[in-house]
């Protein structure tokens, strides 16, 4: 009989050594997958974004050309890229030759700054040091940058980590538009895998939250992007007809600033130096103008942000808007993804009670 117990509690020991085993060689495979995949992960999942939030629109083009998917993903790819580079190549061209123009006009000793006009004195808090900074480099530019230069040298090193940044940031999105134009034309399989996952994750309901998940992309990509994007391109015309130097470079600051929901903070200086440096009539026209672009925001998201998605929009722009302060710009979908599956999770939660206790009742 002892004999029987050790030979027992051995093989019970041997089950659980090698239960033990498989599970750290498991959880040694997914750290190793985990960290060989890592590098990778912002490429596959903006790609993921971007697949999702076109593939409405993909649909349609495929039925336009037969259910050709490959063909459509392609001019699919193509058109992405158009749209990115064009644009950024537009843009640094207008930023180098306007670098170059100001070193010209430099060694030349041929560029006159106007005298301050005698409201910037009376501007608030800067006022006086904005007003006496500008009346030396209208009478002594090269004083004036002489006074300045330290400010410069401490600040040049930041300029260029965040050029560098941006670089880097421009090419993984032509790298995610490509990795996008793949899983468009593998969109059936693509379909099938996150359909096994969901199920797999939350069982019956998995094709729900699939379709909850899509949903919330597109949500965001519409409603935060495309908003702030809209934005921009009306400011954009703004600055442009105000005449404000830079004017591509005023728009692509107030794109990043209304995607981070603070775009009004890039119309005030921009109002400024409008009220300060053209005539009145002008100025007003383009305060008129800013408050319009300003106050788009107010009725084109509650049409956009949320649209399709079966959760209140103050959960998809609370995760939105949370997500981004946490993650980064990748967090505007990952904040809302993760919100709003949470909130039909606790919905779920809450609601199997009480089913439960009719059936008792029953």
């Amino acid at each position: 009989m002892e004999s029987q117990d050790r030979a027992l509690d051995r093989t019970r020991i041997d089950l659980a050594l090698e239960a033990s085993i498989r599970v750290g060689l498991a959880v040694l495979l997914t750290t190793g997958c985990l960290v060989i995949v890592r590098p990778f992960l912002p490429l596959l999942a903006w790609g993921v974004i971007i697949a999702v939030s076109a593939y409405p629109s993909f649909q349609h083009g495929k039925a336009r050309l037969g259910g050709r998917g490959v063909l459509t993903a392609v001019i699919f790819t193509l058109v992405l890229l158009i749209v990115l580079i064009v644009p950024v190549i537009l843009l640094a061209e207008t930023m180098v030759e306007g670098v170059q123009t100001v070193a010209t006009h430099l060694k030349e000793g041929s560029l006159v700054i106007p005298p301050p006009p005698a409201n910037v004195q009376n501007w608030p808090l800067i006022g006086g040091s904005v007003s006496k900074l500008w009346g030396l480099a209208a009478r002594d530019l090269g004083q004036a940058v002489q006074s300045i230069l330290p400010h410069i040298k401490s600040v040049v090193p930041s300029v260029f980590s965040a050029t560098a940044s941006v670089g880097f940031s421009v090419l993984q999105l032509l790298l995610a538009i490509v990795v996008s134009g793949v899983l468009l034309a593998n969109a059936q399989a693509a379909h099938d895998l996150t359909c096994l996952l969901m199920t797999r994750l939350f069982g019956k309901s998995g094709p729900e939250f699939q379709e909850l998940v899509g949903a919330t992309i597109r949500s965001v990509t519409t409603g935060i992007l495309g908003v702030a994007f809209i934005q921009s391109v009306f400011a954009g015309i703004g600055f442009l007809l105000a005449g404000l130097p830079g004017a591509g470079l005023w728009a692509v600051v107030f794109l990043i600033a209304a995607v981070l929901q603070m775009g009004v903070l890039v119309l005030i200086p921009a109002v400024v130096y409008v009220f300060a440096v053209f005539s009145t009539t002008k100025a007003v026209i383009f305060l008129v103008w800013c408050v319009i672009v300003g106050s788009m925001d107010n009725v084109l998201k509650p049409l956009l942000l949320g649209r399709g998605v079966p959760v209140p929009i103050v959960v998809v722009f609370l995760g939105a808007i949370g997500g981004f302060l946490a993650l980064g710009l990748i967090g505007l979908f990952v904040g809302a993804i993760v919100l709003s599956v949470g909130y039909k999770l606790f919905l779920s939660w809450i609601s199997q009670p009480i089913s439960r206790l009719e059936i008792a009742r029953e």
